[in-house]
């Protein structure tokens, strides 16, 4: 039980690590970049993940139930990443390349996907529109639910490989974004409603994007940051990483995996995304399933840690102990 403790702190100080390095990096692009933090909206996730810590370390060390301590510490991974991966999606989106959106939207047209159609089959039904928004704005507690119940139900080292694959789904997105920006269709084709309902989540992101691009819009956040990044879509790339998360657990897998798909749907018109978006945030998920999978295996497989009981996601081969 010492080594399988020991395994698990190790993949936590990885995690931590690299959670620091994220931070360094916000740091450095207030110092030098002309950035200022608004050091207010790291105090709500920044004491929310001390908290959690410090029962984690409880649960560790006094109350000796792993379950509940790897559920509070990789809550806190999540909570503590997010929060400064968030300003680093902004400073990517300053670097202020050339857009690619007519590139991503002749992509769609060469795959024949009629984005225009699909808004249309809201517009026409919007009780349907409202449904998906609601599963679209589920992620963030999806998130924490995962964390809860592959903690709580004993599946340790797949909660890491979960953890480590929303971190390299995330930091991979927020790189290939910085190359690649775009900002998206409904800007691209420069399209108005005139039911402010049916205009995307991500509208109130526009401003923010486009500040950022022209040097007008130079404050780094947490709480309350935007979801600047087009291309790859990160919502679908942690769509399929919540699938996969799921997997192990029977009833659990069915439920995820439906909303998570539908998620997918409903990402092109609330996340004002091209299809060419989805594909490749698809594709950096399994890609970070992959790596998050090798890596846990290589640094705490065991079957006492509960990775011998999450068989890999579609398309993943098992990876060998």
């Amino acid at each position: 039980m010492a080594w399988h403790a020991g395994g698990l702190r190790r993949l936590d100080c990885i995690i931590w690590t690299v959670i620091a390095a994220v931070a360094a990096l916000d740091l450095l692009a207030a110092a030098f970049d002309g950035f200022r933090l608004a050091m207010t909206s790291f105090a709500a996730p920044g004491g929310t993940a001390f908290v959690l810590v410090i029962a984690a370390r409880y649960y560790g060390i006094r109350r000796r139930d792993p379950h509940v301590a790897s559920a509070l510490e990789s809550t806190a991974h999540v909570v503590a990443f997010a929060a400064v991966a968030a300003p680093l999606s902004y400073v990517a989106a300053s670097a202020a390349l050339p857009l690619q959106d007519a590139a991503f939207d002749s992509l769609d047209r060469a795959i024949r996907f009629d984005w225009n159609g699909l808004l249309a089959i809201f517009e026409r039904f919007p009780d349907l529109h409202r449904f998906m928004r609601a599963i679209y704005l589920s992620l963030t507690v999806q998130m924490t639910a995962v964390v809860l119940l592959l903690g709580f139900s004993g599946r340790l080292a797949w909660l890491r490989v979960y953890t480590f694959a929303f971190i390299i789904a995330a930091l991979v997105t927020i790189a290939v974004s910085a190359v690649m920006p775009a900002q998206g269709v409904w800007l691209h084709y420069g399209l108005q409603s005139a039911d402010p309902a049916l205009l995307p989540v991500s509208h109130t992101s526009w401003p923010v994007f486009l500040g950022l691009r022209d040097g007008s819009y130079r404050l780094l956040m947490a709480t309350g940051a935007e979801g600047v990044i087009t291309f790859p879509s990160l919502h679908a790339a942690l769509a399929v990483i919540l699938i996969a998360a799921l997997w192990p657990v029977p009833v659990a897998r069915w439920l995820g995996g439906g909303v998570n798909v539908l998620m997918l749907a409903a990402t092109p018109i609330d996340g004002s995304h091209y299809l060419i978006d989805i594909l490749a945030g698809i594709a950096i998920a399994i890609v970070s399933l992959y790596a998050a999978r090798a890596l846990v295996a290589r640094l705490a497989a065991h079957p006492g840690l509960g990775l011998a009981a999450a068989p890999p996601p579609a398309g993943l081969p098992a990876t060998s102990r």
